[in-house]
């Protein structure tokens, strides 16, 4: 599970090292990103271009009743991605890329308290991590409720260097793969399912943080401090 991470580059910034374009008002950097927050998304238009769009972490299936079903849904299996009724639509045309600068997992310690952790790229590049998308609408507020765009990561079985802190990563995709995850033409799902891998084992590295993460409300740099 994948459930905080930390985002602070600006839509400008993501939108260069993305090749898109971002439009609209840009969101709060946020060094503790919690459930339920707006994100930023890559998507791939109906122009074929790629799009900086805001999302919704935690995703609301265009079938629910309420949207408190969202907090729930932050995280999709990758073994189970392709067959869920939820996501199985999504995979094959509704697929993001969600930008980090890392994220935060808890260890557990001989301690009683676990420790949090923040993992980020060793070559201090951004994390792009698969996702899936869709949209959604309060059904009793009618035809005119505002559409609601909403997401989930993707997790896999953790490598080497996250396996002994959790046996869950997010799946980060290279750059070589980032143009077969956003494609809309490409809708089979053993092509996609090959991607959704754990990343290498020299990808990633990490550092123990302050408990300061705990709490949601606590976004400042300090978070990611070494302890």
């Amino acid at each position: 599970m994948c459930g905080r991470f930390v985002s602070t580059q600006q839509p400008e910034a993501l939108a260069a090292f993305f090749g898109a374009t971002f439009e609209g008002e840009p969101l709060s950097t946020s060094h503790n990103v919690a459930p339920t927050n707006d994100v930023y998304g890559v998507v791939q238009g109906a122009d074929d271009l790629r799009h900086i769009e805001v999302f919704q972490w935690g995703l609301v299936p265009s079938w629910a009743k309420d949207v408190k079903i969202g907090s729930k849904m932050i995280n999709a299996r990758a073994e189970t991605v392709g067959e869920k009724p939820s996501f199985k639509p999504l995979l094959r045309r509704h697929r993001v890329i969600l930008p980090m600068d890392g994220f935060y997992e808890w260890q557990a310690t001989e301690q009683r308290a676990k420790t949090p952790m923040f993992i980020h790229r060793a070559d201090g590049d951004l994390l792009a991590v698969a996702g899936l998308w869709t949209t959604w609408r309060d059904p009793a507020m009618g035809s005119e409720a505002p559409w609601l765009h909403s997401c989930t990561l993707i997790t896999t079985a953790a490598n080497a260097t996250m396996a002994p802190v959790h046996d869950r990563m997010p799946v980060i995709l290279e750059r070589d793969d980032w143009a077969t995850w956003l494609d809309r033409s490409v809708d089979d799902p053993a092509k996609l399912l090959r991607l959704l891998i754990p990343a290498a084992d020299d990808v990633l590295t990490m550092h123990a943080v302050s408990t300061a993460v705990n709490n949601v409300r606590n976004k400042g740099s300090e978070l990611v401090d070494p302890l």
